[in-house]
């Protein structure tokens, strides 16, 4: 079993650093790291290249694409997928490759805490992943904190949705994920620690245009 670790970057030279340090410090090794430069023009390819990572390029923008160039050049029989601002305890990939050697398990997917904010709890994570449980009667993923098998990404890849402003990409993946009746584990202590900045720089955002994109999302895949 390998893995390989996927980070869709754009302009993230505030945040890459950590991200990076964090995943040279996993207990388990980890065989490939793809950065995804998307366009960046600030200095994250630069700080990227210092370390032994891949770094491709997809010219279309988007978060979309940007993962999905990712996860196709992934050589990895796991993909783990995280964002450029996220905190990975050095656990974190250990934890994932065991719920691997269980060959029902299709995904992972775990809770995160705010590493910048007053609310430093999974409070908010659980909230979240709880409410969606409940809609849709099985666990969503969280794009900064989810592993999925290679080959079922083959299975997927052109079926799930493109549009940015139309979905949530995470949780399309899992909603396809679940139609090619695939098994997703939601593991509590498979915690990692991201930003806080999206909710700082714009909270009506945050509080009106995520959840509203959410809907879009739910209503594409009724």
């Amino acid at each position: 079993m390998s893995i390989s670790v996927v980070i869709p970057v754009y302009n993230e030279e505030k945040y890459i650093t950590p991200c990076l340090e964090s995943l040279m410090k996993q207990r388990e090794h980890i065989e490939e790291i793809i950065v995804v430069d998307n366009n960046s023009t600030d200095k994250s390819m630069e700080i990227a290249s210092k370390f032994p990572v891949t770094i491709v390029k997809e010219p279309i923008q988007g978060i979309i694409t940007a993962r999905n160039k990712g996860f196709d050049e992934a050589k990895g029989s796991i993909i783990v997928r995280t964002d450029a601002d996220t905190r990975a305890p050095v656990d974190w990939t250990a934890k994932i490759k065991r719920h691997f050697k269980d060959l029902s398990v299709d995904a992972v997917t775990g809770p995160f805490k705010f590493y910048d904010f007053p609310l430093s709890s999974t409070l908010y994570s659980n909230i979240y992943t709880s409410v969606l449980r409940m809609i849709l009667g099985h666990y969503i993923l969280t794009g900064f904190n989810m592993a999925i098998r290679k080959t079922l990404w083959d299975r997927i890849k052109n079926t799930v949705c493109m549009d940015n402003s139309a979905v949530h990409e995470d949780i399309d993946l899992a909603l396809h994920i679940v139609r090619e009746k695939g098994t997703i584990v939601y593991d509590p202590n498979l915690m990692v620690e991201i930003s806080s900045r999206r909710l700082k720089r714009d909270p009506l955002s945050f509080f009106i245009e995520y959840p509203h994109r959410l809907i879009k999302t739910l209503h594409a895949h009724k």
